[in-house]
């Protein structure tokens, strides 16, 4: 059992310090001890140290983790325990450990394009029949197209309302999201990342509809060398900018943002959500936003870990209640997905595309 030099660094580090054990979503909602970075972090370097064998139960407690970055943030000394946890999860795909339910997907997603082995939905398909060529396109990406649809073709129904010139994939390649979350930089992992990178190259400008994919664009795609030449955007930035000059109807609505960690932490995007929100409401934070933001849900992690996912989302819910908010808007595909399925009486989550449709 092999890991990097930077790697066994961080893990000796983090396996003495509990500075992060209150703000790890999964930690909160299992309330376990092993699903801390510190747990983590002590297991793998006994792993490391050849003390213990590369296990079962800790290669399953590798994949405990939401790869969010709370922990990151909150470290003052720079420890990086999402690093480390990515490079197990390498490890283990490159020595065949992968556990069963994570062979299943990686198998899924080399052999379908998407690690949930789903087929696009009809309404979905007939929508993107529809549009038009464009040098400008609008990435769905496999949390949208297999997960959650309706909120796909709301979301490309607000564009064309709004007169964007877009064209939508029908058959769209695989970011390599999905791949990068379970095995890290594996070859395959990159050869799917190259051969995306060929289809973004036709367009001047890309829209990711999913921050997950804006992020394996902008920050993965460049690590590993894979050139995108397009014009990367996130959907929530896209709008906002675009709003800018629509009128629209400002609503009595109070709106609280549900910040997705991927667009808080990792691209450092906050605000134009916001901007949304407060041209057709009244904006009202929860506890935990911005950069401090609470992970609502993981769609990947659902897959085998269902009852804690419910639990986060759950949690993230409390969150809301405690200031007294109503309606919860998210940027997230699986945050909404997770949301709607833990959705408390007299309480709603939005995705943007549903607030500013009502507005307009």
């Amino acid at each position: 059992m092999k890991f990097t030099k930077k790697s066994q660094e961080h893990m000796d580090a983090c396996r003495f310090c509990w500075m992060c054990r209150h703000i790890c979503p999964i930690g909160n909602a299992t309330g376990q001890e092993r699903n801390t970075a510190r747990a983590r972090a002590l297991g793998l370097s006994l792993v490391a140290r050849e003390a213990v064998a590369y296990s079962e139960d800790i290669i399953n407690n590798v994949y405990e983790c939401a790869l969010c970055g709370a922990c990151v943030k909150e470290c003052v000394t720079g420890w990086d325990p999402v690093a480390f946890t990515k490079e197990a999860r390498l490890v283990a795909a490159l020595d065949g450990k992968l556990p069963p339910y994570v062979l299943k997907m990686v198998t899924a997603a080399l052999e379908t394009g998407n690690v949930y082995g789903a087929t696009p939905d009809d309404k979905l398909t007939a929508k993107i029949k529809g549009l038009k060529k464009s040098d400008t396109l609008f990435f769905l990406g496999a949390d949208a197209r297999f997960k959650t649809s309706a909120n796909a073709v709301e979301a490309i129904d607000l564009l064309l309302a709004l007169g964007v010139d877009f064209a939508v994939l029908e058959n769209e390649p695989d970011s390599a999201y999905g791949l990068d979350f379970l095995v890290g930089a594996a070859a395959e992992t990159k050869a799917a990342a190259e051969k995306c990178a060929k289809v973004l190259n036709g367009y001047k400008k890309v829209i990711c509809y999913d921050p997950a994919d804006a992020k394996i664009f902008r920050r993965e795609y460049k690590e590993w060398g894979v050139d995108v030449k397009a014009e990367v955007l996130t959907f929530t930035a896209f709008l906002a900018d675009l709003l800018k000059d629509k009128k629209v109807k400002k609503s009595d609505l109070v709106f609280t943002p549900q910040d997705s960690a991927i667009l808080a932490r990792d691209l450092e995007e906050t605000e134009p959500i916001r901007a949304i929100l407060a041209r057709i409401g009244e904006v009202s934070e929860m506890l935990c936003n911005r950069r401090d933001t609470m992970l609502a849900g993981n769609l990947i992690m659902n897959e085998y870990m269902p009852l804690v996912m419910l639990r986060v989302a759950s949690d993230r819910w409390t969150n809301a209640k405690n200031v007294g908010a109503k309606t919860v808007v998210t940027e997230s595909p699986a945050e909404y997905a997770m949301l709607k399925a833990t959705e408390p009486d007299g309480m709603t989550v939005l995705t943007v595309e549903e607030a500013v449709a009502k507005c307009l």
